[in-house]
């Protein structure tokens, strides 16, 4: 048992998570929300989750999960059990005695940070804000929003931070589709606006997770965040120049990597690909970026980062027209292209800022003619910047299909492709994942980017 607050309200709440008896809301029942509520659920407390899509909310009382790597069995239990509902009405989250925020942070056309879906969970909870209650962030976002942007929307109405409620910051860090890592295996950071809030926090997701690890403000766990994500963007960047100098020597990148990280030290392999994709790392380091500009710091090493990894779609795009023009004598105009995954990484659904749409765009641009073909993406959703992609479906793979087009691109490698089928029937392949060489396929006919 965890030392008695001294706030009688902080005392109660640490009671009834001791207990499992506090009710839990998650607003966003997405990719990171529902694995969220089900690691609460499996922990024994209630959970309360909001979504403003009626048919989410509807899919998800049906006990269907909607997504891919998220078994329905886990959601069926816990509904069997009582332990999960899911609703559209946010005047319910007073019912709550924890309220976690699970919403998107895009950015804007101009690459600064959109905080509206925030700003209105922050609103939508001040509504219903009531003594004794913990509201955590998990939305990515710049340091200081947690204190800067959301404590004040919720002190609006007269409660107050620390006294008669208390407000965390904990980072989702989910990777969608990882067999080894799930919500639950995953040390979870939380950084509170002080000690009572720490200390409830930390205890809410100690009783879920394998492992908390508090830190000393909201702001360094938001910190936290983006650190692992512009590692990551820095990195992969790195190798996709890498790539670029070395196919000019004639050097396989891939070959490199590979040889490269026997080494039990000082090395840690990257992969490059066609682009950057998903919810965090094409968009994290921006965030920093922008905030860096308030305290007239220069962020070079991010922002050549993101030019770089930026700059791929275009580079494969230029690379499948020298391929053209070798093989047929033809250029991109009037070519038609099976572009060979959209989801932005492997085995999942997922299409949030996917390259694969930017390449269809370049491509489109310049003339060519593009089909897609996923087994995970039946058909392209509603998307803020590629709206003219929405509706589209993916194409069956046959022989007689693969024939028709002048090249296929493998912009995701997914596992449950045929590659053979593809490398037996394609005119021409550019691999930008290095997918036939993984699998031991003839690279007769396949230029990698």
């Amino acid at each position: 048992m965890s030392e008695s607050p001294t706030n009688p309200h902080a005392a109660n709440l640490l009671a009834r998570i001791e207990g499992r008896t506090a009710r839990v809301g998650i607003i966003g029942l997405g990719y990171v929300g529902l694995p969220l509520a089900l690691a609460l659920c499996r922990a024994g407390f209630p959970v309360l989750g909001f979504d403003i899509d009626q048919r989410r909310v509807a899919l998800l009382n049906r006990g269907e999960s909607g997504i891919r790597h998220i078994a329905s069995d886990a959601l069926q239990e816990a509904l069997a059990e009582n332990r999960f509902e899911a609703t559209a009405d946010f005047a319910r989250l007073g019912e709550a005695d924890a309220v976690l925020i699970c919403v998107p942070t895009p950015l804007t056309r101009q690459r600064e940070p959109d905080l509206a879906f925030v700003e209105r969970a922050s609103r939508q909870i001040a509504e219903a804000l009531r003594p004794g209650q913990l509201v955590v962030l998990e939305s990515t976002t710049w340091p200081g929003t947690t204190l800067e942007v959301v404590k004040p929307i919720l002190e609006r109405g007269g409660e107050r931070s620390g006294e008669t409620f208390f407000l965390a910051f904990s980072p989702e860090r989910e990777d969608p589709g990882n067999p080894d890592y799930g919500t639950r295996d995953i040390p979870k950071i939380v950084g509170g606006d002080g000690a009572h809030a720490l200390q409830l926090a930390v205890a809410l997701y100690g009783a879920a997770m394998a492992s908390t690890v508090p830190v000393s403000s909201p702001s360094v766990a938001e910190a936290v965040k983006l650190t692992e994500n512009i590692f990551r963007s820095v990195n992969i960047a790195l190798v996709n120049e890498l790539k670029v100098v070395y196919d000019a020597m004639g050097i396989d990148v891939w070959d490199v990597i590979a040889a490269a990280a026997t080494k039990p030290f000082g090395f840690m392999p990257f992969q490059p690909g066609p682009g950057l994709g998903g919810h965090c790392i094409p968009i994290d380091p921006f965030y920093l970026a922008w905030k860096a500009r308030e305290f007239e710091v220069p962020t070079r090493f991010i922002e050549l980062a993101g030019e770089i990894n930026t700059a791929m779609p275009r580079h494969v795009v230029d690379r499948l027209a020298e391929a053209l023009d070798r093989r047929f004598r033809r250029g991109l105009n009037g070519a038609h292209v099976l572009v060979l995954g959209v989801a932005y990484k492997r085995n999942v659904e997922d299409t949030r800022e996917s390259a694969s749409f930017r390449l269809i765009e370049i491509l489109e641009d310049r003339g060519a003619r593009t089909s897609y073909h996923d087994p995970h993406v039946p058909e392209i959703g509603p998307t803020r910047e590629h709206v003219q992609l929405a509706g589209r479906r993916s194409v069956d793979l046959t022989p007689e299909a693969l024939a028709g087009f002048d090249a296929v691109l493998v912009a995701t490698d997914h596992d449950d492709v045929d590659y053979a089928l593809v490398a037996q029937h394609m005119r021409l392949g550019l691999d930008t994942r290095n997918a036939f060489a993984k699998r031991g396929l003839d690279l007769a006919r396949v230029v990698k980017a």
